[in-house]
Order: C-alpha cells, then sequence, then structure tokens
C-alpha cells in the first residue's frame, strides 16, 4: 500500500483521463551535477517511477511519455546506444511491478527502427501487461507527429485509390483513426519539463484542444508534489473549446 500524502486540493472529479509528459531536462540536469548526459537519464527513469505511480493513485487512465523522438537518432552515437540499454534494462526490471500495479503497457511511434532487442523486451512487456485494467502507460518511441501523420495520409491515400474510401469521407475520425493513437482519447494536459516552451514535434494533432503546462523543474527533479502542481493549474482552468464562457457554464 503507498502512503499518500497529497491530493488535497484536487477535485476528483476534475481528473484529466489523458495526461502527456514531454521528459525534458536530463542532460541539462546531469551536467549541473558534474556528471555525463548518460547518468541523467538513469536519473530520470525514477521520475518516470513516480509519475505512473501517482497517475495511478489519482486515477488518471492514460500517461503517455515522450520516451525517444525520431530526432534523437540524431544524438552523438554513445548516447543513442546508452539510452537503448537504459530502454531494455529498465523494461527488464519493471515488468514485475507494471503487473503489481495494474498497469497495461502501449507504444507508439516507429517502432520497427529500434534495436532488436528494445522490440523483443517491449513485445514481452506488453504481452505480459495486456489483461491489466489500470493504468494505460503508452511510450512514445522513434516517435515524430510529422511522421505519424504521414503515414496516416500514405494509408487513406491507398484506401482512397483501392476504393475503400471516398475523399468525401475524409473527415477528422478519419484521420485520427489512421494515426499511432487510434482508441486512446486526446491528452486534455500536456506537460513539459526544463522551462522549454515548445511542443517539439509531439502528439501535433491530438493536442489541438490540449491545456499545456511548462514547468522549469528538470525531468530528474520532478516528482509527485510537481505533478500534482499540474493537475491544480489544471484545475483551474476553463476549457471553452472555442465557445466562451456563458456557453459552457450554461
Amino acid at each position: 500500500m503507498h502512503f499518500i500524502i497529497f491530493k488535497v486540493n484536487l477535485d476528483k472529479n476534475n481528473i484529466p483521463k489523458h495526461v502527456a509528459i514531454i521528459m525534458d531536462g536530463n542532460g541539462r540536469w546531469a551536467k549541473r551535477q558534474g556528471k555525463p548526459r548518460v547518468y541523467g537519464h538513469k536519473k530520470g527513469v525514477d521520475s518516470v517511477k513516480k509519475a505512473v505511480e501517482y497517475a495511478g493513485e489519482v486515477g488518471i487512465e492514460y500517461l503517455t511519455l515522450y520516451a525517444f523522438s525520431t530526432e534523437n537518432w540524431n544524438r552523438p552515437q554513445e548516447e543513442v546506444n546508452a539510452l537503448m540499454q537504459l530502454l531494455v534494462s529498465t523494461l527488464n526490471a519493471q515488468i514485475e511491478s507494471l503487473n503489481e500495479n495494474n498497469v497495461k503497457l502501449h507504444t507508439i511511434g516507429d517502432i520497427g527502427s529500434l534495436p532488436e532487442d528494445c522490440i523483443r523486451e517491449l513485445n514481452e512487456a506488453k504481452q505480459t501487461t495486456a489483461n491489466n485494467t489500470g493504468l494505460n502507460l503508452v511510450l512514445a518511441l522513434s516517435y515524430s507527429a510529422k511522421w505519424e501523420i504521414i503515414e496516416a495520409v500514405k494509408q487513406i491515400a491507398k484506401e482512397v485509390k483501392d476504393d475503400q474510401l471516398t475523399i468525401d469521407e475524409i473527415n477528422d475520425t478519419v484521420i485520427s483513426n489512421h494515426l499511432s493513437t487510434k482508441g486512446i482519447p486526446d491528452p486534455e494536459l500536456l506537460i513539459r519539463t526544463s522551462g522549454e516552451m515548445r511542443i517539439s514535434n509531439f502528439l501535433l494533432w491530438q493536442l489541438a484542444y490540449s491545456e499545456l503546462y511548462f514547468t522549469p523543474k528538470l525531468w530528474p527533479e520532478f516528482d509527485k508534489a510537481d505533478f500534482e502542481q499540474a493537475l491544480i493549474d489544471y484545475q483551474n482552468r476553463e476549457r471553452r473549446f472555442g465557445m466562451i464562457s456563458e456557453q459552457i457554464n450554461k
């Protein structure tokens, strides 16, 4: 049993169903400690564990973590190799914990571009947690929103060419159903750590009406109290979806 010391100010009736996080600042945190960047990535795993645990505690249904972008492949090879090894070792170490906490693992992105041992560990973790009914943990790996949209356009174009779909039938729902997040609700809240204020090619379609929350905390420093503060900030906002306050508050 977890000892809960937070959630005092949270409205339990206004918990976002889906929260996405851009986990930024591992390298800068390590540099401040006089350590190599890989040290920051290893420390960041602790923050992932805290975020997953807290999301489950407050009743968030989907937590999507931007773990590795397609642009990250351009980083120094030594760092990329270390990140891939960290992914494998973390998955191997956490499968039992995911099951104990009823967490179901999903992935989005160009998973086929990952090393074979990463793909194997991911598939094993997804298969092992497939029947869990608690938090849905979505890892965005080798992910790019532009790549995702391009792939969706290609699929739709092929269906039109094969007379499976007409141009007039293409709408929001059709496009959403061709994205890698098919079946996953759009995030109500996006959190980005490290003080950077940009989306960085992450869930461009899905974030159309998401609330954005930026914190100066570097990812290895991000804890449950910081997560809760983001939720409190979210709950104090008025989500209008293009309408005016009077329409929302009828």
